[in-house]
C-alpha cells in the first residue's frame, strides 16, 4: 500500500476524526473545514470516475461527464485493477445503503 509510508499519529488521527462523523451533515461540515473545495471535489470525481469505469463507461464519456483528465482516469483505473479494491468496497456499500433506504421507504 502506498499510504503505509505516512502511517503515523497524525494519520490515525485523521482517520479515526473520520470514523468519528455520524452522518451526511457531519461530513459536510468536517470536510468544509479540513479541504478546499477543489480537493473535494477532486476527490468527489476520483469516486465517481470509479463508479463509471465499474459501469463499463468510455474513457471519452467519463471525461465528458466528470471533466477528469485522461491522466485521472487512467490512474483511477489502475488502481480499481491493481490496487486496494477500497473503491470496490466503498461503491458496493453505497449501493447497499442506497437498496435499503429503497426499501425502507416502500415498507
Amino acid at each position: 500500500m502506498q499510504i503505509d509510508k505516512l502511517r503515523g499519529r497524525e494519520v490515525d488521527q485523521l482517520f479515526k476524526a473520520i470514523l468519528s462523523l455520524r452522518d451526511l451533515e457531519e461530513c459536510y461540515r468536517f470536510f468544509d473545514d479540513l479541504c478546499t473545495v477543489n480537493e473535494i471535489q477532486s476527490l468527489a470525481q476520483r469516486l465517481e470516475v470509479a463508479r463509471m469505469l465499474r459501469e463499463g463507461y468510455t474513457y471519452h464519456k467519463i471525461e465528458t461527464e466528470t471533466g477528469a483528465s485522461t491522466a485521472t482516469i487512467s490512474r483511477v483505473k489502475r488502481c480499481l485493477n491493481y490496487g486496494n479494491d477500497a473503491y470496490e468496497m466503498a461503491l458496493e456499500r453505497i449501493k447497499e445503503q442506497a437498496n435499503d433506504s429503497k426499501e425502507t421507504n416502500h415498507v
